[in-house]
């Protein structure tokens, strides 16, 4: 009997799947929150189909955007002011809510992951 409780378990895990209307967070103004070396990193941000200005910690960033599907995107700074700020960003959307969706982004061709947090500001 506990043999099929876990089965009908797993079978149901496996089953469900994350909402994703990616479509429904392609522009806008959003509120972001993600965690970079155990430190919270708040932004807000104001996106079209082909660029974003993000405010953080004082500053203003400023990308071009390609999007490969209705979930993924490539950032591309306009103006770069260091090395790091040169490399592309690739961002996934793995899930959303109504009104919020969780990201996972890395530089272009690095393995490395952060997960993030963005929510639809009013």
């Amino acid at each position: 009997m506990r043999f099929l409780q876990c089965l009908l378990c797993l079978l149901l895990l496996n089953c469900y799947e994350p909402s994703r209307e990616c479509k429904n967070f392609r522009t806008g103004k959003f509120y972001s929150e993600t965690t970079i070396n155990g430190e919270v990193v708040k932004s807000t941000f104001e996106r079209s189909e082909t660029l974003q200005i993000e405010s953080y910690n004082n500053k203003i960033d400023s990308s071009k955007l390609r999007w490969i599907n209705d979930c993924e995107v490539i950032f591309k700074t306009i103006n770069p002011k260091n090395m790091a700020e040169e490399k592309d960003i690739h961002l996934k959307i793995l899930a959303t809510t109504d009104s919020s969706y969780i990201y996972e982004y890395s530089y272009v061709g690095e393995t490395k992951k952060q997960k993030g947090l963005a929510y639809r500001s009013h």
